[in-house]
């Protein structure tokens, strides 16, 4: 499936789980899209707050760290908005109170691509399929359609805030096993690394591994698309909705 052209793409919203998530997933995607003019929003179901390696910090401590942690990760590839959801780390359901919220954020930033995770579990490399995941991943993707279309889907989003039905043009899904596209990010790379190591919390204990990791699977994935060797790339399946 080819993707839009970026050049017909003026707004993109991100939805993930959690803070970090974009940045292993699309950060240098993400920083291509800015460097273009491209407005990027991102929308975070959960604080992260059930995230991290340091014991003494409680839920509440550790969802300020990584907020702020995501507002430094998202500057570092040219993000000024980041909308927090609110929703506990670890339970995540695809709900339709999730539903509304995602669609509702659809709405008030009118993307014409909504980047997300994948709603499938990944049997050939597991990390991408958490729970949270896999369930914000399937709100989206309903958010996107038909809810945040539908004028009669959850009415009371234009009857009482007064925001008009949108239709996303695409969605992309980061995670899955059969990607479809792939965004050379061999110019953006050293961006999404510097991304990741606002993420402190997450990734302070990887020291020099961090780099090494990295590369290799955006290696892995240009290799995938086809790309020559010595580029780096991040690998989406792109999901039309007309």
């Amino acid at each position: 499936m080819t993707a839009l052209d970026d050049a017909d793409i003026a707004k993109i919203l991100v939805v993930v789980a959690h803070p970090d998530d974009v940045d292993f997933g699309a950060a240098g995607s993400v920083a291509t899209f800015t460097d273009k003019g491209i407005e990027v929003v991102y929308c975070l179901v959960t604080d992260g707050d059930a995230g991290g390696f340091d014991r003494e910090t409680d839920h509440e401590g550790m969802a300020v760290l990584r907020r702020a942690e995501q507002a430094e990760a998202a500057k570092r590839v040219g993000v000024e908005e980041v909308v927090y959801l609110g929703y506990r780390d670890g339970t995540v359901e695809p709900t339709l109170g999730l539903r509304k919220d995602i669609a509702r954020v659809i709405r008030q930033v009118r993307p014409d691509r909504v980047i997300t995770s994948t709603p499938e579990r990944n049997y050939i490399r597991i990390s991408p399929s958490h729970p949270d995941h896999r369930a914000v991943g399937s709100a989206t993707l309903d958010a996107v359609y038909p809810d945040a279309r539908n004028p009669y889907a959850f009415p009371e989003l234009l009857a009482e805030e007064g925001l008009e039905p949108w239709v996303a043009r695409e969605v992309w899904l980061s995670g899955g096993q059969t990607p479809n596209h792939f965004v050379d990010v061999t110019a953006t790379v050293d961006r999404k690394l510097a991304a990741l190591r606002a993420h402190v919390s997450q990734i302070g204990h990887m020291d020099d591994s961090l780099e090494e990791f990295v590369r290799g699977f955006l290696a892995r994935n240009a290799e995938a698309g086809g790309l020559p060797p010595g580029t780096y790339a991040e690998s989406f399946l792109v999901v039309p909705t007309p």
